[in-house]
């Protein structure tokens, strides 16, 4: 407890420091009247259209924490990205708008957060994301999408969620499908944050797939599914990469999984 607290408090500065209209921001946590989907203005350039406080902690987490890069490797100019639960585009425009030369895939299941990914990316004036509104699975076609909460960030397709309200059928597609799709042979950089459907996601990948990716970095949900971090540590590891962890400080069932493979440390 006293650790997730003492995380909140560090955050205040962050969001301080790396937010122009934080007055606005500060009433929006509050929960005192403001605007409906205020845009949220970002010292690097960056803006976003939001819809609650969970949008602007994701993005102060994502944007300003640079959480994805942090523990990690940052990502080059250049590179081809994917990005999946690309959210309301807090990750896909940050890196777009960073590096111009590269290339992000974006893919965002939930209707109406890909409404706001396309909104956002005519707000910033990006070019160089594509944009799919696409789950990832074992299976091409269409899926379950379960309704947690009114927080869109916590849906998932993730089977057996627990607080599962509601659901909708999304389409789906698969790791292998993706690299058919795009017509590349390589992903420099895969982001990933969907609730737990990351193991099976990866679980399900073939060889070829993996052996296409030079480095992932994942927001880890355990409890959700039967599988765990460690589960995904151990396959990763068969499968040729170099894995490292970092915890959530607040929540002990989440954290960052970042990965290497040995083929990208030998070139």
């Amino acid at each position: 407890m006293l650790s997730r607290l003492s995380y909140y408090i560090s955050s205040i500065p962050t969001l301080l420091l790396g937010i122009k209209n934080w007055p606005a921001i500060i009433t929006a946590f509050l929960g005192l009247r403001v605007p409906e989907r205020i845009v949220l203005e970002l010292r690097n350039g960056c803006h976003f259209r939001v819809r609650t406080p969970m949008d602007i902690w994701i993005i102060k987490e994502t944007c300003l924490d640079r959480q994805y890069e942090r523990q990690g490797v940052e990502i080059k100019d250049g590179w081809v990205v994917l990005d999946i639960g690309a959210g309301l585009g807090d990750f896909a425009i940050c890196v777009a708008l960073e590096h111009p030369h590269s290339t992000v895939y974006a893919y965002e299941p939930f209707p109406e957060s890909f409404a706001m990914l396309e909104e956002n990316l005519d707000l910033n004036q990006v070019r160089n994301v594509k944009a799919f509104p696409y789950a990832l699975s074992s299976q091409v076609g269409s899926i379950d999408f379960h309704i947690v909460s009114k927080e869109a960030v916590q849906h998932s397709t993730a089977f057996g969620l627990d607080g599962a309200q509601d659901s909708i059928q999304v389409p789906s597609t698969t790791l292998d499908h993706i690299f058919d799709e795009i017509q590349s042979d390589r992903c420099d950089y895969l982001k990933m944050d969907c609730e737990g459907a990351e193991y099976e996601i990866l679980l399900n990948a073939s060889d070829s797939a993996l052996q296409r990716i030079g480095h992932i970095c994942l927001e880890y949900h355990d409890g959700v599914t039967e599988f765990s971090h460690h589960d995904l540590v151990r396959f990763l590891e068969g499968k040729g990469f170099r894995v490292w962890l970092t915890p959530n400080p607040a929540w002990a069932h989440l954290g960052f999984l970042y990965a290497m493979n040995r083929r990208t440390l030998d070139n």
